[in-house]
C-alpha cells in the first residue's frame, strides 16, 4: 500500500481533519513524524495542496523503496549540505559577486550548461590570493538545519555517507574532516603562487560525473542503486536523483522539486531521516 509521510512530530487537530479527508486514511504518529496508509496513491495535486494548506513537507514514498536496505546517502554540498554557493562568496572578494551569482542561479535552474558556466564563473576568480578561501570556510560557510542530526542518524543506522559538488575540494576535505564523511568529490582549484588561476584541475564535476561516482561507490560498496539515498537542489544533481532508489529534493529549483521521489521545502536535513523509520 502507498505511504504518505508528514514531516512533523505534532499536527493539529484541524490538520488531522484535513488530512484524513484528502488522504482517506488516519495518520499514524511516529517518533518524529505521521504516516498515512492508503489504498491508492494521492496526485501530485493532493499533494501539493495539502503541503499549502498545512504548511509542511508531506510525500508519499515509492512503492519499490525499501528504507531497511539502504547503505549509502550521497548529498551535494552547496545549498543542500551547506547555507552557500561558496563560488558566489568568494566572487565578493574581487567584486563580482552579483554577477557570479546570477550564473550560479541560471545553472542551478538548468538554464545554463554545468561546465561552461562554471569555467565562466572560475575565470573571474583569475589572481585572487588563496587566502580568501579560508575566509569563506571561517566566516560564511554554515551547515544548513539538520545537518548534524541527519549524520548522527545515518552512523546510528550504518549507513555510509557521500559529499558530492560541482564546488571545490578545498571546503569539502574540511566538511569530511570535520563531520567524519566516508567518501567526497569535487573540483580542484589551480592555483601558482598562492593565487588562483582562474580555472580547475581536471574535468569538471557536472551532472554526469555525480552520477558516475554514484554509481561507482555502488559498485565498490557492492550495493544497488535502490540501496541509495540521494540528496540535492539543481539542475545538475538530478542525474544522481534519478538512480538512486530515494531522490530527495532540498529546498530545491521547481524543476528538481517536480522530478525528484520526494521534496524537502519546510524542513531541515534531519527530515531525510523520517524516510528511514
Amino acid at each position: 500500500m502507498p505511504t504518505t509521510l508528514i514531516h512533523s512530530p505534532a499536527l493539529t487537530e484541524h490538520q488531522i481533519q484535513h488530512i484524513t479527508q484528502a488522504l482517506g486514511g488516519e495518520p499514524v504518529a511516529y517518533a518524529r513524524h505521521f504516516r498515512v496508509e492508503h489504498e491508492h496513491t494521492p496526485s501530485p495535486a493532493t499533494l501539493d495542496a495539502l503541503r499549502e494548506t498545512c504548511q509542511l513537507d508531506i510525500n508519499t514514498l515509492p512503492a519499490d523503496f525499501e528504507p531497511q536496505t539502504v547503505r549509502l546517502l550521497i548529498t551535494d554540498m552547496d545549498s543542500t549540505l551547506i547555507n552557500i554557493e561558496c563560488v558566489d562568496e568568494i566572487a565578493d572578494f574581487v567584486g563580482v559577486k552579483p554577477q557570479v551569482s546570477a550564473i550560479t542561479e541560471a545553472a542551478m535552474r538548468g538554464e545554463l550548461d554545468f561546465a561552461a558556466s562554471l569555467k565562466k564563473r572560475v575565470a573571474l576568480l583569475k589572481g585572487l590570493d588563496v587566502s580568501a578561501l579560508q575566509h569563506v570556510y571561517d566566516e560564511c560557510l554554515r551547515l544548513n538545519p539538520g545537518a548534524e542530526t541527519l549524520i548522527a542518524g545515518l552512523k546510528a543506522h550504518g549507513i555510509k555517507m557521500a559529499l558530492v559538488s560541482g564546488g571545490f575540494t578545498f571546503f569539502t576535505e574540511r566538511l569530511q574532516q570535520r563531520l567524519q564523511i566516508d567518501f567526497t568529490l569535487a573540483n580542484v582549484l589551480a592555483k601558482k603562487d598562492g593565487k588562483l588561476e582562474g580555472h580547475v584541475e581536471g574535468e569538471i564535476v557536472g551532472a554526469e560525473a555525480k552520477a558516475a561516482f554514484l554509481q561507482q561507490l555502488c559498485n565498490e560498496m557492492h550495493i544497488s542503486l535502490q540501496q541509495v539515498i540521494a540528496v540535492g537542489d539543481g539542475a545538475n544533481d538530478l542525474k544522481m536523483l534519478s538512480l538512486a532508489g530515494l531522490g530527495v529534493a532540498y529546498h530545491a529549483k521547481p524543476t528538481v522539486r517536480t522530478q525528484a521521489d520526494v521534496s524537502i521545502q519546510f524542513g531541515g536535513l534531519d527530515t531525510v531521516l523520517d524516510f528511514l523509520e
